[in-house]
């Protein structure tokens, strides 16, 4: 998971991946989006410094993932599916799936929240900043979302900004180098709301749209 000394990061190749999206448009997720200035203006430094190293293009919006949700499906095709029509995947995600969750937010009753924005790092295949969630905050949410929905292939959740994926094999000595000789800043942000969104699979590092904004201590609509 994270890049290891004396090792070499994982590259993105630049083509379609159908062997993971099988012609499916759209990856859904909850995010939080990134909307304090002086972050992103500092993120947005972070990822020029870097740039040589990334993937290009890189314009995905700086967000905190929340919990991955899978191929958004709509309500023709979850019909469908279910006179089995068409083939069902176990990382499909459906409206009915999404409403659940909403009614399980409320249930929460989460109030806004803060998190730490911590240090650069670098998992083997990305370039991130650290995102410190100290009063446990996102893992309530996450608990919540696993008691009935299956994360696909999910991982260690490591809460992150990403910064952006590497384009080539890079040492690790070279990427750590790199990083201690720029000055590091940390912020303190407030959460105030959730956000449902996807991307387009078949756009690497393409844009997020945002879905639904559940405001923090009230339902969604």
């Amino acid at each position: 998971m994270f890049l290891r000394p004396q090792s070499l990061t994982v590259p993105t190749l630049a083509h379609d991946y159908p062997e993971w999206h099988k012609g499916r448009e759209n990856y859904a997720l909850w995010y939080a989006e990134i909307q304090h200035p002086e972050l992103v203006q500092y993120l947005n430094q972070l990822r020029a410094i870097f740039a040589p190293d990334l993937f290009q293009p890189n314009i995905r919006q700086f967000h905190i993932t929340l919990f991955v949700c899978g191929f958004l499906q709509k309500e023709t095709d979850t019909r469908l599916a279910q006179q089995k029509y068409i083939n069902t995947y176990n990382d499909n995600f459906s409206i009915e799936q999404f409403e659940q969750q909403c009614l399980q937010l409320k249930t929460l009753n989460l109030k806004p929240f803060q998190l730490k924005i911590g240090k650069i790092n670098s998992f083997d295949s990305a370039l991130f900043v650290e995102v410190l969630d100290v009063k446990n905050s996102l893992s309530k949410i996450r608990q919540l979302f696993a008691e009935q929905t299956n994360e696909p292939a999910a991982l260690n959740y490591y809460p992150h900004i990403t910064l952006g994926l590497y384009h080539s094999e890079f040492k690790a000595e070279y990427l750590y180098e790199k990083i201690s000789q720029i000055p590091q800043q940390s912020f303190n942000i407030e959460i105030e709301h959730l956000t449902f969104g996807f991307y387009q699979a078949k756009v690497l590092q393409g844009e997020l749209y945002s879905d639904q904004h559940i405001q923090l201590g009230s339902s969604c609509e």
